[in-house]
Parts: structure tokens; C-alpha cells; sequence
């Protein structure tokens, strides 16, 4: 599948992955800092984005998209990163393909098997009647009696799309990701590792990646550590960008 992407700045390539309910848009910021030092690949992976939608929704699916995009732009040696169904993505991505990226960097997501845990939200964003919405209001309306916070409902909100001949759509493959949700906590085999070297950050105030899943990490990634971001939660790349940058940095310069 070929994937929907931005492309920013000069130098050693990069590639980044959203997570779920997300888009290259939620990078952009981290993208165009590390744009002036790097050449900075967003993508928007399936069923996200401006991405195609399908009706296979794995991380076998996801990883060979990566994969196609990278032989198919002819990029060489790049360092990749993912946050969360990104981070697994990237991280299927590496056990599989291990000579066609340098670096790995994982963003607060463990490599164990997460039970689902987005029924809200789902049930949320199908209460809103995408064929008769008129405003975005009413659209935030419908989603905060499923959530209350604000900054949730504008980072999952971005997913409307309007289209052109009036009225609204859903960006996200919405019916997919529902029915293929247990998918996304998929865990990844624990007789498999990945040799080169790999960074796990995770924020201190999220619950993704415990001390507990050190160990695990480490049997998978033996070349791997771990960072910690104070003061930060799951999207601590938005939360604490200028810490997240500066972790980032001193593993892509090591």
C-alpha cells in the first residue's frame, strides 16, 4: 500500500509513525524541529490519515507498508521511529526487516500484549452521525458525553474530514479499526530480538511501559534502554516537547 506522507529537510533520513487515531499531522512540530539537521519522513499509516483504507488491519500489514515505502524511496540506513500502534509497528517493522533501518525508536509502548482498552472512544466516535453532521460543535458535543476531556476530543476530532461537495467524513477507516481493535494490542514474540540499537521513552505519568516490561524489552531488544520523561504522559512528544527533543537528539547523535 503506498502511504500518504510529508516530507521535511535535509540530511540522514528519519521516519516517523503515528499511533492510533492519529496522522502525520500530530508530528509535525517534532518533524520540522528535527527538519534542520535531518530529512524527516511523516507517514500516515493505514486506515489514518490520507492513507488508503483496507479492510486488513494487522501489524504484518502495517510493517510491509513501512517496508514498501522505504525500498520504494530508496531510503537508505534510516532511523525509525513510532508512538504506540506506531512504536509497534516500527518494532514488528525491525524483528522482520533488521537491515533496512539503523536506529529504532519506540515512543511509550511495551512489546507484551495490551488488552483492549478504547471502547469508549470508539463508542464515542460512532455516536456521531457523520452523514448529518453540520459543525464541528456539534460534533464535539456528541463525543464529550463519552469524553470528557477537551484535549482528547481535538486530537481525535481531527480525524473529520469535510468533503467536497459539503458535510463531513471520517479520515480514519472508523468500521475497520472497531471491528480489528483487538488487533492493535497484539504483542510481539518474545524468541525474537532485534540487535542494533534502540531507544524506549516513556512518559512518567503513563501507564504503556512499566518497570515490569524492562525485562521483556530487553530479552527482545538486548541493545535497547529505556528513558524516562518526567512531567509527561502518552503524547509527551506534544505534552513536553522541548525534554522529548532533546532525548531524541542525544540517541540519534550517539
Amino acid at each position: 500500500m503506498k502511504l500518504h506522507y510529508r516530507e521535511l529537510g535535509e540530511g540522514a533520513p528519519i521516519i516517523i509513525l503515528h499511533g492510533l487515531f492519529g496522522s502525520s499531522d500530530n508530528w509535525l512540530s517534532v518533524g520540522k524541529e528535527l527538519s534542520g539537521d535531518y530529512k524527516v519522513y511523516l507517514l500516515d499509516q493505514r486506515n489514518h490519515g490520507d492513507s488508503p483504507h483496507s479492510s486488513s488491519f494487522t501489524y504484518t500489514d502495517m510493517a510491509a507498508d513501512l517496508e514498501e515505502f522505504i525500498t520504494g524511496h530508496k531510503i537508505e540506513d534510516p532511523v525509525i521511529m513510532g508512538h504506540s500502534m506506531g512504536g509497534k509497528t516500527v518494532m514488528k517493522f525491525a524483528l522482520s526487516h533488521p537491515d533496512l533501518l539503523q536506529k529504532l525508536i519506540v515512543v511509550d509502548i511495551a512489546p507484551r500484549y495490551y488488552p483492549v482498552h478504547h471502547e469508549v472512544i470508539l463508542q464515542g466516535l460512532q455516536a456521531i452521525d457523520i452523514n448529518s453532521l453540520k459543525t464541528r460543535r456539534e460534533a464535539d458535543a456528541t463525543l464529550a458525553e463519552y469524553v470528557p476531556e477537551l484535549g482528547v476530543r481535538q486530537f481525535l476530532l481531527k480525524n473529520l474530514g469535510r468533503k467536497t461537495e459539503g458535510g463531513y467524513e471520517w479520515k480514519i477507516n472508523l468500521p475497520v479499526i472497531n471491528e480489528k481493535i483487538e488487533n492493535v494490542g497484539e504483542g510481539l514474540k518474545e524468541e525474537e530480538h532485534f540487535e542494533k540499537p534502540t531507544l524506549f521513552i516513556r512518559g512518567a505519568n503513563s501507564g504503556y511501559i512499566k518497570d515490569a516490561d524492562k525485562a521483556l524489552i530487553q530479552q527482545i531488544f538486548p541493545q535497547s534502554q529505556v528513558q524516562t520523561i518526567t512531567g509527561a504522559g502518552h503524547w509527551m512528544h506534544a505534552e513536553k516537547p522541548e525534554e522529548f527533543e532533546k532525548v531524541v537528539r542525544a540517541f540519534l547523535e550517539s
